[in-house]
């Protein structure tokens, strides 16, 4: 498999187009300094290509007189003609357009094309392809070192991302510059935010540690969203898609494109259901997006509300290796209302201002309300483990809430010079949130105890407030310095019960700084070389701080990289190292009252890995995006507990990090409207547990390969619709029988044989959809 793999990238040099001439050129800013990865394209003749370090360009033309297309994320896209007689070269000047909320934020949250940090960008029109109705990270599934998967196996409500092996919690996400990771779990909850792919305009996914942002630490990554950009004209969409498991999804949006040339409004409503691959798994989530804008010539004011509600049967536990041999889509929950239900409601505002030709400022301020449950039914329940408002051994049915607000102030100011460009920006949020617990129904309840009584509480607050200065510098003509440095201060505070009853009182602080340093060197117009070195701290959760640890974790993240671009190929090629130290790993175990992964301290650790993207033009129709990534993620001297006695294992291999990770994309396209493409993925074999199977082998993943296949159709029409867009996906082609994702658990057992210890063991898994399919239409207007 490996060999096979190495071999399709070896594969770069294998195609050779004959034209007449060569149409070159150089793309630039209005400041004249290159524009990186600016896309030249010649639509009629479906061509293109990309600037390189320098911002030059080349492509084969034939003779004639050709449209040339020059764009570039946060610039006016540039339109000319060309004639094609003989040779050509053109400068091209492309101009900033404040009419986009990205010029600021990309320079703030994200990174250029030839920056020393390891990142892959995802654009509205690829997301458009097979958004029908699944998750960002099931979208995201194809990026390298990507690993997505769903609780009800179809790709629709809980579902969650792994980058480089790190689970969500250790993915830092940012929708527009603002945090989206929940404070005190540190994990990003997609199901609260239903067809928000719809609203998307774009998103960078940098591996590592990346560059400094708001919010949690990146320990495996940072993921950046911007949200829909300024339409300068009136348009509208109405789009529709039906599947497999009863799965529909149902989007209206519109824009009023700019009126008087300053003021935009546009807006979405979304209702997404499915019933789910597992039995009554069911997902119901309703969203909305709007947004309000003025612009002029140095001015973008941007006020937007988005949010969502959601109300989804639970599937979190998983099933046992005897019931996913029998009934893969078993639920072993049989109350009718095993649900959870959370609204969650996003206001912000952002004014971008552009003060002189080198000076720009970014404020943006948000408020997001969050409140929910989940119900759920336990028999035969101990009256202490609920307050003694019920009577020992009675059935009892509970809802568990969240109560939260949460406050951000963003602050960044630009300074771009001659060979120089410093952004400098504070970030300050504060978090509350109240957990209670509160008795529906009871079949004994004891005396004087009244429906919704509460049997546990807790009220928590976090701030964080960091400090950031980044700066981009050429040392030499083709060597290009990073230094990006960061504070970044912490306060926990929490005091009641938990879920379990259990005394919880927190007041920890934490002071982190987190430097970052890169060189990019140009070796020539197709070649770059960058390394570099990033630092990053970050606190326990509050699942952690539950555990009993408040140790906060380290990590120093080191990279090395070489970029090739040339009209047929694009390679992205790195090797990293990250190594951490007092990592909070998962477990394997999770926790039986919530779902919540349980963590524990490895001491130290490290993550080792190669990692090559390409996107490889064969001809003019058929074009290939392969990725790969090979890695080692060891425990270093790992101590656990096995039959009641505390052991050195040694070296173990960390939980749920696979050692190869292949993804590609086969795509075709016959004309201008019509596309197929062929989507693979192969992850190896992952290990639930940091034991290394030397308790038993039922802490294994077996690794799997999978196929989707996407057809994506665009009918053109001069009456009432601009165009009608159809859109087709297949998941699972070969109807694979595949575990994902799933959890290990041990006990130590002193009943069975009294005066012994012995280590029991088990597992849970959660089966993924077997061939499913979404079927969808748009009609563009």
């Amino acid at each position: 498999m490996k060999k096979s793999i190495i071999f399709l990238f070896l594969f770069v040099t294998a195609v050779a187009n004959s034209q007449n001439y060569t149409f070159s050129g150089k793309v630039v800013d209005e400041n004249q300094e290159p524009l990186v990865g600016a896309t030249i394209a010649v639509s009629a003749l479906k061509k293109g290509t990309t600037s390189d370090f320098e911002g030059k360009f080349k492509l084969s033309l034939p003779k004639g007189t050709h449209k040339i297309e020059v764009s570039f994320l946060g610039f006016r896209t540039g339109y000319f003609t060309q004639e094609i007689l003989k040779n050509e070269h053109v400068f091209v000047e492309l101009f900033s357009d404040l009419s986009k909320l990205d010029e600021v934020l990309v320079s703030a949250v994200r990174v250029q094309a030839d920056a020393p940090v390891t990142h892959s960008n995802l654009t509205k029109k690829e997301i458009a392809k097979r958004n029908l109705g699944q998750d960002i990270p099931m979208l995201m599934n194809y990026m390298p070192n990507v690993i997505s998967s769903s609780d009800a196996g179809a790709g629709i409500g809980y579902t969650y991302i792994r980058v480089r092996g790190s689970d969500a919690s250790r993915v830092n996400v940012t929708l527009n510059g603002i945090p989206f990771n929940d404070s005190e779990s540190q994990g990003s909850f997609w199901v609260n935010m239903g067809d928000f792919a719809s609203s998307t305009q774009s998103l960078q996914l940098q591996r590592g540690v990346g560059t400094s942002t708001n919010g949690s630490g990146a320990f495996g990554a940072s993921l950046n969203i911007l949200t829909d950009a300024i339409s300068e004209e009136a348009g509208g969409e109405i789009s529709n898609s039906f599947g497999s498991y009863g799965t529909r999804k149902h989007t209206v949006k519109f824009t009023t494109g700019k009126i008087n040339e300053h003021f935009e409004l546009a807006g979405r409503l979304s209702n997404i259901y499915s019933d789910g691959y597992i039995d009554r798994a069911f997902t119901d989530l309703k969203s909305y997006f709007l947004q309000g804008s003025y612009s002029d010539e140095n001015t973008l004011v941007k006020a937007i509300v988005f949010g969502g509600e959601e109300h989804t049967y639970q599937a979190w536990e998983g099933i046992d290796a005897a019931q996913l041999a029998t009934d893969r889509r078993f639920n072993p929950y049989t109350y009718e209302n095993e649900t959870d239900n959370y609204n969650q409601d996003h206001y912000q505002l952002h004014w971008n201002e552009k003060l002189n030709d080198k000076w720009s400022t970014n404020l943006g301020l948000n408020y997001t309300r969050g409140k929910g449950y989940y119900e759920q039914y336990k028999a035969g329940r101990d009256a202490a483990d609920y307050n003694n408002l019920i009577v020992d051994g009675s059935d009892v049915i509970v809802q568990r809430w969240l109560d939260n607000h949460f406050y951000v102030a963003n602050f960044n100011a630009d300074y771009k010079g001659d060979n120089f460009d410093l952004i400098s920006g504070v970030s300050y949020n504060n978090y509350k949130n109240d957990h209670y617990g509160e008795i529906l129904w009871g079949n004994d309840l004891a005396p004087n105890t009244s429906i919704y009584d509460r049997y546990y509480e807790s009220n928590s607050t976090k701030t964080d407030f960091s400090i950031f200065s980044k700066a981009t510098f050429n040392i030499a003509e083709d060597l290009k310095a990073f230094v990006d440095l960061q504070g970044r201060f912490v306060n926990y505070t929490t005091a009641g019960l938990t879920s379990d009853r259990d005394p919880i009182d927190v007041d920890a602080d934490y002071s982190f700084f987190n430097p970052k340093l890169g060189l990019t060197y140009t070796l020539n117009e197709q070649n770059s070389l960058y390394a570099s070195y990033a630092r990053a701290n970050r606190e326990p959760n509050r699942t952690d701080f539950e555990g009993g640890n408040s140790q906060h974790e380290s990590l120093d993240d080191y990279e090395l990289g070489w970029r090739l671009k040339n009209e047929k190929v694009k390679l992205n090629t790195n090797v990293y190292y990250m190594d951490y130290q007092n990592q909070l790993i998962l477990t394997g175990a999770i926790d039986q009252n919530t779902g919540e992964p349980l963590r524990a301290s490895s001491g130290k650790s490290y993550r080792l890995g190669l990692e090559i993207d390409a996107d490889i033009k064969l001809s003019e129709q058929v074009s290939i995006r392969p990725n790969v990534s090979f890695s080692k993620n060891i425990n270093q001297d790992y101590n656990a507990e096995v039959d009641g006695v505390l052991q050195n294992l040694g070296n173990t291999p960390i939980t749920f990090s696979p050692d190869i990770v292949f993804g590609n994309a086969i795509t075709y396209s016959p004309t201008n409207n019509f596309q197929v493409a062929l989507l693979s993925k192969y992850v190896g074999k992952q290990l639930m547990s940091n034991l290394d199977s030397k308790v038993s082998d039922l802490d294994v993943l077996e690794g799997f390969f999978t196929s989707d296949l996407n057809l994506v159709y665009e009918i053109q029409t001069n009456k009432i619709f601009k165009s009608i867009v159809f859109t087709a996906l297949v998941n699972n082609i070969f109807n694979k029988e595949y575990v994902d994702r799933g959890y290990y658990y041990t006990y130590d057992d002193t009943w069975s044989n009294p005066g012994t210890t012995t280590t029991v063991d088990g597992s849970g898994y959660y089966p993924q959809a077997t061939r499913n399919f979404l079927i969808g239409a748009t009609l563009k207007f």
